[in-house]
């Protein structure tokens, strides 16, 4: 057995075209949930709610690092690097994003998703859950900006609210 560690690469996804003829790059919300969710209950039975948050936060950073690389273009001007941040996870459903606050100056921001693919529709139990998002956005513009953040989400489905609110600030 080789317990080697290997960082996720954008390769990984593999060919899904020659791989999925049929079914392509379509998948039910519901499949992706049982996933999500299956593995987090896993991981919180195995190593406690801490540990997999920062777990799911620290796997949505690197797949957002990726995402900018492969499906962005970190190159753009700001506006037009958002525009198509908003257009490709509306594409690949993943959400509905809009920046309600950009301050380049000081590197604060507040973006919301709504229809998230982790919450939208789950069970109100008062605590935030998309914890992969929260990396993911980190990812996205760790790339894009060259700098550390830190994403807290303030809003979410599971906490009473109808879209996920996520503030950002550089460290």
């Amino acid at each position: 057995m080789n317990d080697t560690f290997r960082s996720f690469e954008w390769k990984d996804i593999g060919d899904i075209e020659r791989g999925r003829p049929t079914f392509g790059d379509k998948m039910h919300v519901t499949v992706y949930r049982m996933f999500h969710y299956s593995l987090r209950s896993v991981l919180e039975k195995s190593y406690g709610k801490a540990a997999t948050k920062h777990n799911l936060v620290e796997a949505g950073r690197l797949a957002g690092r990726e995402f900018c690389r492969h499906v962005l273009d970190p190159n753009l001007p700001s506006a037009e690097f958002f525009c198509l941040l908003k257009q490709k996870m509306a594409e690949l459903g993943i959400g509905i994003l809009e920046v309600e606050h950009a301050d380049f100056e000081n590197m604060i921001f507040i973006i919301t998703i709504s229809e998230d693919l982790d919450c939208s529709g789950v069970a109100v139990t008062g605590e935030t859950v998309c914890n992969f998002d929260e990396g993911l956005i980190m990812g996205i513009l760790e790339v894009y900006i060259g700098r550390l953040f830190i994403v807290k989400e303030t809003d979410c489905w599971s906490n009473g609210d109808w879209t996920c609110r996520f503030h950002i600030v550089a460290i």
